[in-house]
């Protein structure tokens, strides 16, 4: 499972033309699974991603979580974290968890998710094309493994 986070002042998806989701203050979660990823990590990687201290405190210093801070967290899948690049030019995909697993493991994670973070979760369609905008604050970047 491969996690792509980034503090934002705020961000939205569109899918199908349409706003599927959107947050103010908080973090993007691009998340691509794995063969073989199961739902305990995902919920470990959701645990430690709300109490990782990344947003500034008053003096200025990495202080704060998500939690602390009361914001909002955008989750949007993205298989293309998983490519492998070992030989030529294209990306390859078989390290990807499929499509049909992948989603039922993203639909528990996100339902999880809105457990932990009542109020705060806002996603994308999964599987759909989506554009992804947002406003990095920092910029403040992080890929996290589990």
């Amino acid at each position: 499972m491969k996690i792509l986070i980034q503090r934002v002042k705020k961000a939205e998806v569109v899918a199908n033309g349409d706003i599927s989701g959107a947050i103010k203050q908080g973090l993007v979660m691009s998340i691509g699974f794995a063969k073989g990823d199961e739902f305990d990590a995902a919920k470990k990687a959701l645990e430690k991603i709300k109490k990782l201290r990344i947003f500034s405190d008053p003096d200025g210093l990495m202080n704060l979580s998500l939690q602390d801070t009361g914001g909002e967290l955008l989750i949007v899948s993205q298989f293309t974290l998983c490519a492998a690049f070992k030989s030529g030019n294209r990306p390859g995909f078989d390290p990807a968890m499929p499509p049909k697993e992948a989603n039922k493991l993203y639909d528990h994670m996100v339902s999880y998710a809105k457990t932990i973070l009542p109020g705060k979760i806002a996603t994308g369609i999964f599987g759909a094309d989506m554009q992804v905008s947002l406003v990095n604050d920092g910029p403040c970047t992080f890929v996290l493994d589990f």
